[in-house]
């Protein structure tokens, strides 16, 4: 047995027994079958031949998200990447950019590296490997994710979806690059082709400047057709770095760190740069010509080639049979769609913003789809406000609230304003003037109500202590005598309330213009209540402490104000 077909079995069981280890990435305990090993069709064999290549020769994988294709390129005899062939992705998920943390459904963008280990022959979706995802660049920028796949089924949540027929056919192309000596194969995922047109065209996304990062390395194979050398550091792709002639420390890279002194062999650099240079002036041009940018893919969940949504969505035509039946022409796809295919819309749409609708109370017809309903929220009432007439009399409960309704100090709440009535006309502007004037007004007529209530409660408590005929006296409307002075204490105490308001006519009026404040008068000392007596007057039945005038007086509080 010479060396090299020795050589290929022991690559090939290697490889074999690396991707069994890793079976359980995706697997549901299924028993490896022979879809992983299938052979190169007849087809493919004829292929290679035509195009000067080898089954065991390297590969490399380029997938473009917006075109929904992926290429297989492959090394020919004269040692170049060539173009093998292009296949149709079945489905992406996600949107034109990187992904960024688990679970946004986005498919990587970047290069990615594959090794034997990363094939999975008992994938849930036919056949799969690994992409290796995050890289050394996703990890630096905190990026998180696992087990994306490049599979098949047709079926895609942050993976690329290939039909089973499709899958088949790269894998085994994989395989057998393994089986000649390949390490790993390179993955290039691009958001697309990498031109400056499609660069003017996206030129407003946020991802512009990491796709210009991207087209470094693009520009690095399509110059030399050969896999770019890929590094890591201060955290961006550096594309073929070679250590420099006049050092002798190897290049070490840290994907986070400072980049090490390196260099890009000149004939390599040369042709990159000339490359640049002409998509800078093209692209520089089509955004001076303002070249349209594309539509807003919001809302809209990865994409599909249009030979899938053809077969999906077929396009009707206007051509009939003999029978009259319209004809439909039949889509070819590169493998079987699966029977829940889940697939985007035809078209890439902006969704409106939805309507906002307060629903009635009265209303039980539900609205539209495209309407938001709202529920009906009951509006807060708004605080009571003072009637119109005389303001509602508050009785008090106790012969302390009596005596403090009258001479308390400042209270709680002011005391209801009384609005007189009026006619159903514009109200003139109330100056500050009638304002005050009003309060006084019905300040006055509360102070003789409650005089009113004070002077009955007296005669209440009088009637318990006093012999009848002081009953009889007390109760009597004629004014009190002389030798009884409660009740000429309650007298001057109402006669000075009411000598601060206007005589009360019970008719309705319109209210009073506004006329020139009274001079303030002094307030009365030692105003005396129904409850207290003389100093000199021990003999009374209702002798007690005898309060002074209280700094809350009616007349304090009115004079006040001003």
């Amino acid at each position: 047995m010479s060396r090299r077909p020795f050589r290929q079995l022991v690559l090939a069981s290697a490889a074999t027994a690396a991707a069994i280890a890793l079976a359980g990435c995706d697997t549901d305990n299924i028993v490896p079958s022979g879809r992983a090993q299938a052979p190169l069709s007849d087809k493919m064999v004829a292929e290679l031949e035509a195009k000067q290549m080898d089954k065991g020769s390297p590969i490399l994988l380029r997938l473009f998200k917006e075109d929904a294709e992926a290429e297989v390129w492959k090394q020919n005899t004269s040692g170049e990447y060539a173009l093998l062939k292009t296949y149709p992705i079945c489905r992406w998920s996600g949107d034109l950019g990187p992904k960024i943390k688990e679970g946004d459904r986005q498919a990587p963008e970047g290069f990615y590296t594959i090794t034997p280990g990363q094939m999975n022959p008992n994938s849930n979706y036919y056949l799969a490997f690994n992409m290796g995802y995050p890289n050394a660049y996703d990890r630096s920028l905190g990026r998180t994710g696992s087990e994306l796949m490049i599979h098949g089924d047709c079926s895609s949540r942050g993976c690329y979806a290939m039909t089973d027929e499709q899958i088949v056919e790269i894998y085994a192309l994989a395989r057998e690059s393994f089986f000649g000596g390949q390490k790993a194969f390179q993955v290039q995922a691009y958001p697309f082709r990498m031109t400056a047109e499609n660069l003017a065209k996206h030129r407003n996304s946020p991802h512009l400047a990491f796709w210009k990062m991207l087209k470094n390395g693009s520009d690095h194979f399509e110059v030399t057709h050969q896999e770019p050398k890929v590094n890591v550091c201060e955290k961006r792709y550096v594309f073929d770095a070679a250590q420099p002639e006049a050092s002798t420390r190897p290049l070490v890279f840290n994907a986070a760190g400072k980049c090490p002194l390196y260099e890009v062999q000149k004939d390599v650099a040369e042709l990159v740069r000339e490359k640049q240079h002409k998509d800078n002036a093209e692209y520089a041009s089509l955004v001076n010509r303002n070249v349209s940018v594309v539509a807003s893919r919001n809302g809209v969940d990865g994409g599909m080639n249009p030979v899938f949504l053809a077969k999906l969505n077929p396009v009707v035509t206007s051509e009939m049979d003999s029978r009259g039946q319209v004809i439909i022409p039949p889509a070819a796809t590169p493998g079987a769609l699966p029977r829940e295919p889940n697939h985007p819309p035809r078209e890439t749409t902006i969704p409106l913003q939805p309507k906002t609708e307060v629903a009635a109370a009265d209303d039980n017809t539900p609205s539209p789809a495209s309407l938001v309903r709202v529920a009906n929220v009951p509006t807060p009432r708004e605080a009571p406000q003072a009637k119109v007439g005389t303001a509602p009399e508050e009785k008090p409960t106790s012969i302390g609230g009596l005596i403090g309704s009258l001479f308390g100090g400042k209270s709680e709440e002011p005391p209801p304003v009384a609005v007189a009535a009026a006619e159903p006309e514009p109200q003139p502007k109330k100056t500050v003037a009638s304002r005050v004037k009003g309060a006084v007004v019905a300040a006055a007529d509360k102070a003789k109500d409650t005089a009113k209530v004070v002077a009955g409660k007296a005669k209440e408590l009088v009637a318990r202590k006093k012999p009848a005929a002081d009953e009889s006296r007390i109760a009597s409307n004629n004014p009190a005598p002389t030798n009884t002075p409660l009740r000429s204490r309650i007298d001057d105490a109402t006669q000075d309330l009411a000598k601060a308001a206007p005589p009360k006519d019970n008719t309705p009026s319109r209210p009073a213009a506004p006329q020139q404040q009274q001079p303030a008068q002094q307030p009365q000392p030692q105003l005396r209540t129904a409850f207290t007596t003389a100093s000199g007057d021990s003999g009374s039945s209702l002798s007690g402490a005898a309060p002074v005038l209280p700094a809350g007086s009616f007349n304090s509080r009115f004079y006040g104000t001003r």
